[in-house]
């Protein structure tokens, strides 16, 4: 059984170090966009803003959820295109019509996002 304690001793620390690398990384992507895009400094700044209100708003528990959770998207969608244009303009810089495609698809995305916040927040609001 001494083998077993090991065993799961060791699975543990090397979940922590992953654990704390994945959250590195992830605080570095965070910290990348926030310095290079205006457009998620400006999300970060207005969640900072809309969480407490979401919270005060909201009646109840699936109210507030749901205002959190549309602003945050906003934020995760608009993190996921940048990393797409980046991702597309590593690969060439070169204008082709697909990767003009692609870039368009994220920004509507993004576009998508913010009409679901602007519609959670204006339905569950209004009432």
């Amino acid at each position: 059984m001494r083998w077993l304690h090991r065993c799961s001793a060791a699975a543990v620390g090397l979940m922590r170090r992953r654990i704390v690398a994945t959250m590195r990384n992830s605080l570095r992507g965070l910290g990348y966009v926030a310095r290079r895009e205006e457009a998620v400094r400006v999300e970060l700044l207005l969640l900072v803003v809309l969480i407490p209100l979401a919270l005060w708003l909201g009646d109840g528990a699936l109210e507030q959820l749901l205002l959190v959770a549309s602003a945050v998207l906003v934020l995760l969608v608009e993190m996921v295109n940048t990393a797409i244009e980046l991702t597309l303009d590593r690969v060439s810089r070169s204008h082709h019509p697909l990767t003009g495609a692609a870039k368009d698809v994220g920004s509507a995305a993004v576009l998508v996002a913010m009409l679901l916040f602007l519609l959670c927040w204006g339905l569950l609001l209004s009432n």
